[in-house]
């Protein structure tokens, strides 16, 4: 195997190849043959078709080249292999490990890493089957029939979508154990909203965090804690009604505050924790262990999947390399993530995080700077709302949006009914296909209001149904779309220090600390007009 090389973008054959080509013109290229050839199984069900990409037979060829000129599988498997791909705070990249082996142990200090993650997924599933059989009960002798997570950034965002999203197929297939619900934002009302919506008697609580300080989640517990000592019977105590998810190193790990807790590690990334302690405890309590554990198999087959070298073969791969075509040669600044499926509706802000806080980077995985783009901007809405909403600017916008549309054969629920001629879904998945054609071939008009240029691209992932293995086998995809990219743009996808500085400056504002420069007169002077 060649020695691994890390090389800015710009820097490689390939790129300056890929820039050289033309780009292809959908109205010429986009035939109902190339919708059949171009589809490639994603895991968990799924398919990845990119037919409506402007990236003919000629750019997908110096694509693959680039992927193999950057070494990109081959890095992969060094985070599969356990190396210390997080260069910025020279750790492990983990999270494929939590939903699966896929090439060999990883250890450190004699400790098997993979073994670590499967015994705290099987201490989950003991202790919510233990809550749903009634053996584990709240402090006055009932039964919990909901779980709170409280969370922020990957702790919530992740965690949450993923909830929403099998809740109806949960309830369809008796599997809807206990209602869960989320407190993330440190804004009062988001918690207060949510204790009054709950029997605290009934109610488990589910603090996350894994340094054990995050600011905003230790507020947040204080404040529940208050409200259930407040609005809770005599004799209710607080400590049997919650649990941790945290590090073993914490604070939070050895209080006698929480009922048990469960642990996760520096080699899991918030916004890629989900498949963690930090989205299986919620899960398993809200849909049974055996649910999470076919997520679990679908991000793997996705994980799995994701190995294969051949670009044509590798939806992932390909996906990643085709946005880094259109972020760094067609020069689109932002990617809409369109999922016609209501149970779908927070995933687009989980990427949001996944993606723009993993490649949201401006110099390269040494610290110095980059000459070229990195991580687009994400936004979207489930379909068939946004058509309402933003799609204006999507069609005949000044700016070209390159789009991710998802959808599925079937509803969650089964439920439907028969309106003039076709039933929801039926209408649900032609708006779908009409968007896809519209966008990439538009419509010539003589009444400039009505003229559609066309030419705008997307790619599509479709499935028969949005079940666990195929949620999982999503968010992976996803996962390491975000990784290969951030492996060609040669930036470490794995830290987040932008998130921290806001952090530092609320923090020191809070402690009532004295700062006499511009910066701290500005912190001090905002914070004024906000406090009246």
């Amino acid at each position: 195997m060649p020695e691994i090389k890390y090389t800015n973008l710009d820097k490689t054959a390939a790129y300056t190849k890929l820039k050289n080509l033309k780009k292809a013109e959908l109205k010429n290229i986009l035939k109902a043959d190339r919708i059949k050839r171009t589809s490639i199984a994603a895991g968990g069900g799924l398919t990845y078709n990119y037919a409506a990409k402007q990236a003919a037979d000629d750019v997908i060829d110096a694509l693959g080249e680039l992927s193999l000129e950057q070494q990109l599988i081959q890095k992969y498997m060094e985070i599969l292999s356990g190396a210390r791909m997080n260069t910025g705070e020279d750790r492990m990249v983990l999270h494929q490990l939590t939903r699966g082996q896929t090439v060999k142990p990883v250890a450190e200090n004699g400790s098997d890493i993979g073994a670590f993650y499967i015994e705290q997924q099987k201490r989950i599933a003991e202790f919510a089957g233990k809550v749903h059989r009634g053996e584990i009960r709240g402090s006055t002798g009932k039964n919990f029939d909901t779980v709170v997570q409280i969370g922020i950034g990957g702790s919530d965002l992740g965690p949450r979508a993923l909830y929403l999203a099998l809740e109806g197929w949960a309830e369809v297939n008796s599997k809807a154990m206990m209602d869960a619900l989320f407190i993330s934002n440190v804004d009062p009302d988001d918690a207060t909203a949510v204790a009054a919506s709950i029997d605290p008697e009934t109610t488990l609580f589910i603090l996350v965090s894994k340094s054990g300080t995050t600011q905003e989640t230790l507020t947040n517990q204080a404040f529940v804690l208050d409200v259930m000592k407040k609005t809770g019977p005599e004799g209710l105590v607080p400590a049997r009604h919650m649990i941790a998810v945290t590090s073993q190193t914490s604070p939070l790990a050895s209080s006698d505050e929480f009922l048990d807790s469960f642990y996760i590690d520096d080699y899991i990334g918030g916004r890629y924790s989900s498949t963690s302690a930090v989205g299986g405890a919620v899960l398993s309590l809200a849909f049974g262990a055996d649910t999470f554990e076919a997520l679990l198999a679908g991000a793997h087959d996705a994980d799995v999947r994701a190995m294969e070298a051949d670009i044509r073969s590798n939806a992932a791969l390909m996906d990643a390399m085709i946005g880094l075509y259109e972020r760094n040669v067609l020069g689109y600044p932002s990617t809409a993530v369109l999922p016609y499926s209501q149970s779908l509706s927070r995933f687009p802000a989980h990427l949001q995080q996944l993606d723009m806080e993993s490649n949201g980077k401006s110099v390269n995985r040494f610290g110095e700077p980059v000459s070229y783009s990195t991580g687009p901007v994400i936004f979207g809405e489930p379909g068939t709302n946004g058509q309402h909403s933003f799609y204006q600017l999507l069609h005949q916008g000044t700016d070209e949006v390159p789009l991710q549309f998802i959808g599925f054969k079937k509803s969650q629920r089964g439920f439907d009914l028969e309106i003039e001629g076709s039933d929801s879904q039926t209408k649900l998945n032609a708006n779908l296909a009409a968007q896809i054609t519209a966008f990439a071939l538009g419509q010539d008009s003589d009444n400039p209001n009505k003229q559609f240029n066309g030419g705008r691209p997307s790619s599509l992932i479709y499935g028969s149904d949005l079940n666990p293995e195929a949620l999982g086998a999503l968010l992976a995809h996803f996962e390491n779309k975000v990784m290969f990219q951030g492996l060609a743009w040669n930036i470490n996808s794995f830290d987040q220090e932008g998130v921290q500085l806001g952090k530092v400056l609320a923090k020191k504002l809070l402690g009532g600390a004295g700062d006499t420069s511009e910066s701290g007169k500005v912190l001090k002077a905002y914070f004024d007009l906000l406090q009246g």
